[in-house]
């Protein structure tokens, strides 16, 4: 994965360096109108231009040189899909997705999110009352977009192929540990790296955070659970946690696990975003710290901002385990930066070695060193 990872280097001759130029490629006439509009609120953002469909956009592209692209994918001709791959193949530059919010859009964006594109946006259901936040979401992530990497498609280095799923036993023991991850951008695609690596018989319960929108946590854990030997599903408050079993937090919901008699069980809520965000990294990071103290680990990975800094800060404190992904492998160093400059990872990894880590610390470390490899496995201060 680190290897598919490259700097964005887009030939900036001719240019205002100081703007993030921007070539919106969408076949309604009204979103190539609107979305220049919505952009037209930040000033270190320049639409250089619109496309009506992927043939078009292939050929602005070498006329505008553009830093970054806003794509449409259902779009008559060329779809958007066949346009990403070529733009990947000729010109590599972040592309942001415009998605519907459909169950057809959640599946196309996952499957544009696999082929290199930077991240997504979902196209406001209500136009008239979403269209600020929807603005203020892009505008951020089109920033993000001009200064993170390009992910490169191509074949995951080190997967096996994929064993059989191991069905869930009533008389299965409790999982050794808990294993909470926090993600946003580029996130599909470091998790679909990450947990394809982790065997059927794998010890500890693992619970996502992804940031991503209702409609598309269901299909992404389906996506996941494909890929994995891991059993994957989108989370439901009462679920119990289970040994080699991963729960994806719904989209804008959050998710805390609770102890009870029963069993350890995952607890869903409507409460007000925290971080703008809901689902909060933060507050599956606090509630772990809280519930399971020193058995906790909390995993934060690539993405914009700051969310679940203050969370693996709260596990740290309770004696759990804290590792935060490094620069060189993430998309966007922002979420785990935030953590490691206030001294909140105890550990600082690529995300090539976090699986075999995950398995020494949940108890399956057959064979397994933590620091198999010079270099790639960074200890930050207790």
């Amino acid at each position: 994965m680190t290897a598919n990872i490259h700097t964005n280097n887009t030939d900036t001759n001719n240019m205002d360096t100081n703007k993030v130029r921007v070539l919106v490629v969408d076949d309604s006439a009204l979103m190539r109108k609107l979305i220049p509009q919505m952009l037209d609120a930040d000033q270190s953002i320049q639409v250089v231009g619109t496309a009506m469909d992927g043939t078009f956009c292939l050929k602005k592209i070498e006329e505008l040189r553009p830093t970054v692209v806003t794509l449409d994918l259902q779009m008559p001709g060329m779809n958007g899909i066949d346009t990403l791959k070529e733009i990947m193949r000729r010109h590599p530059m972040p592309v942001i997705v415009v998605s519907s919010h459909s169950t057809e859009g959640a599946s196309i964006t996952l499957k544009a999110l696999a082929l290199g594109a930077f991240d997504f946006v979902a196209k406001p259901q209500d136009a008239s009352g979403h269209m600020v936040e929807t603005a203020k979401e892009l505008i951020a992530k089109i920033k993000a977009a001009a200064v993170g990497k390009i992910v490169r498609p191509g074949i995951l280095p080190g997967l096996a192929p994929r064993p059989e799923k191991i069905s869930t036993a009533k008389s299965s023991p409790p999982p050794s540990r808990t294993v909470a991850i926090g993600i946003s951008t580029g996130g599909p695609q470091a998790l679909e790296f990450l947990l394809p690596q982790l065997p059927a018989d794998f010890p500890g319960s693992i619970l996502v955070v992804q940031h991503m929108p209702e409609n598309f946590t269901d299909m992404f854990a389906r996506r996941l659970d494909e890929l994995c030997a891991l059993r994957v599903k989108e989370a439901r408050s009462g679920d119990t946690l289970q040994a080699g079993r991963v729960l994806v937090c719904p989209g804008n919901r959050h998710m805390k696990v609770k102890r009870l008699a029963i069993g350890d069980v995952v607890v869903l809520n409507d409460d007000e975003r925290v971080n703008g965000h809901r689902p909060s990294v933060d507050v599956l990071f606090n509630s772990a710290a809280e519930e399971f103290g020193p058995q906790a680990i909390a995993v934060l990975m690539t993405g914009m901002g700051d969310d679940g800094a203050q969370g693996l800060g709260e596990v740290k404190k309770a004696g759990g385990m804290t590792i935060a992904q490094n620069e060189e492998s993430c998309v966007v160093y922002g979420m785990p930066k935030a953590a490691v400059e206030r001294g909140y990872a105890r550990r600082v990894m690529a995300l090539d070695v976090i699986a075999a880590t995950l398995q020494a610390l949940c108890g399956r470390n057959e064979g397994i060193g933590l620091s198999s490899g010079a270099g790639q496995t960074a200890r930050a201060g207790r």
